[in-house]
């Protein structure tokens, strides 16, 4: 079995990703290297960052342009991930790329095992409304993410399943929440954390746990800039990626 240590493979760019996962994205930036790995990673970046801090998408755009000529894949990947978000908080009026439901079932194969798969249900279930289609896309991501031991895609699969279990298995789907708090906190990725944190959160009503997650929440946002999660309220806790 393979292992979270796969995305640190190349020792280039493995600092720079480890401070991406932190959500400390300007210094993952200043870490990046010049060439062709680098400027993958630098996108990445880029698109991470709007992704929680919902900054302008102009800068993450530009870099995923440079990126087209050699990683064609991987920036249409990223542009499907901006695209996906503009339209889930309808924050602009032109489209940033080609339809995100069709772009990531058109790359499933094409990116990291499981993520273009993951992504596809994820608009199905957010942008189409297609719950049960997205169900069986998040069976195949999983089973990718448990094959290639990725940490950080597994913890997004059972937090999707997690919330579509609480309707039949109030219990069982818990614990997928909670499953996806501890495999991001393994695998040092903090706003995720975060974003589980804050699901959990909603999934468990008012109550003295909920209470002292938000503050997590709400002190990570304040940290690392997370917008998504600041007050007054977090937007669609439950439905971001």
């Amino acid at each position: 079995m393979k292992s979270d240590s796969m995305y640190y493979a190349d020792p280039r760019l493995g600092a720079a990703r480890r401070l991406q996962r932190a959500g400390d994205w300007s210094g993952a930036l200043r870490l990046t290297p010049e060439g062709t790995p680098g400027a993958v990673l630098r996108a990445e970046i880029l698109v991470d960052r709007h992704t929680w801090s919902l900054d302008p998408v102009d800068e993450a755009l530009a870099a995923i342009e440079a990126t087209a000529l050699e990683e064609p894949a991987a920036a249409a990947f990223l542009t499907a991930v901006l695209e996906y978000w503009r339209q889930l908080f309808r924050s602009g009026p032109d489209a940033l790329g080609p339809d995100p439901v069709a772009e990531f079932k058109r790359l499933d194969g094409q990116v990291g095992p499981g993520w273009a798969v993951f992504w596809h249900g994820v608009t199905l279930e957010n942008l189409r409304g297609e719950r049960q289609a997205a169900q069986a896309a998040y069976r195949r991501a999983l089973a990718a993410a448990l094959e290639e031991g990725d940490l950080l895609l597994e913890s997004y699969v059972v937090r999707h399943q997690g919330f579509h279990l609480l309707e039949q298995d109030r219990e069982a789907g818990l614990a997928l929440l909670r499953r996806s708090i501890d495999l991001r906190a393994a695998c040092g990725a903090r706003p995720h954390v975060a974003a589980a944190q804050a699901a959990l959160a909603e999934a468990l009503g008012v109550g003295p746990e909920s209470v002292l997650l938000n503050r997590l929440v709400a002190r990570s946002a304040q940290e690392l800039n997370l917008v998504r999660f600041k007050a007054p309220a977090p937007l669609l806790v439950a439905q971001d990626g």
